[in-house]
């Protein structure tokens, strides 16, 4: 009687640890898929703590535009200029982007720092054939883009989440069609349970392992 209560021990004790390792695997891959768009777009920041400061702007055509009324929505919010070329050269794939956002419950809003909307649209005409997709708002005298996000090089955007917290910076031109970018604007609707945080592409803080920079029994 008593080895068989032992040999029930020893089976509950083993389909124990089964079930644990089973779940710490489990948790590792989801970790990593979420982990992933982030990993492989390699942001100049990413963190979990910080809202991104509201503003309230012109458009080009004298509505106004506030950050805060898109909360409840991803935002991917670019900071350009018509004088900068990789800002014009990324600007068609930010379209491309802002043509399937909406249905998936993100929105695109570009900030220019030009002086002219005048000069604002027809450059945006010319780069895109057609009327802009995305919001675009004027800040003449870079008042929210440098006094409060501090940008001085364009282009620059921010990935903020529905709850206004920003998840991502991204400094410099990128291709928005890419399918990683899909991903990771998926995952930050989700409020980004990677929790990895980012300077200048590397992984400061959080699960790096997620990253493959260091194993699972090594992680922060």
């Amino acid at each position: 009687m008593r080895a068989l209560k032992l040999a029930e021990y020893a089976f509950v004790l083993v389909a124990a640890v089964t079930v644990y390792r089973f779940v710490k695997v489990a948790v590792s891959a989801e970790q990593k898929r979420v982990c992933a768009p982030l990993c492989a777009l390699g942001p100049a920041y990413a963190g979990t703590n910080r809202t991104a400061p509201d503003f309230d702007l012109p458009s080009l055509h004298g509505t106004r535009v506030r950050l805060s009324d898109y909360r409840g929505r991803v935002v991917v919010l670019n900071f350009w200029t018509r004088t900068c070329r990789p800002c014009r050269e990324e600007l068609p794939s930010l379209a491309l982007l802002a043509d399937s956002a909406e249905a998936r419950g993100i929105t695109v809003v570009t900030v220019a720092t030009d002086d002219e909307p005048a000069q604002i649209e027809e450059v945006l005409r010319a780069l895109l054939g057609r009327p802009a997709p995305f919001v675009v708002a004027h800040d003449p005298d870079g008042a929210v883009v440098t006094g409060r996000y501090g940008t001085r090089l364009y282009p620059e955007t921010w990935v903020i989440d529905p709850h206004g917290v920003i998840r991502a910076r991204f400094d410099g031109a990128r291709d928005w069609s890419d399918p990683m970018v899909t991903e990771l604007l998926s995952v930050s609707a989700e409020r980004l349970r990677c929790g990895a945080g980012f300077a200048s592409g590397l992984v400061t803080s959080g699960p790096r392992w997620a990253c493959g920079e260091v194993t699972p029994t090594n992680q922060e």
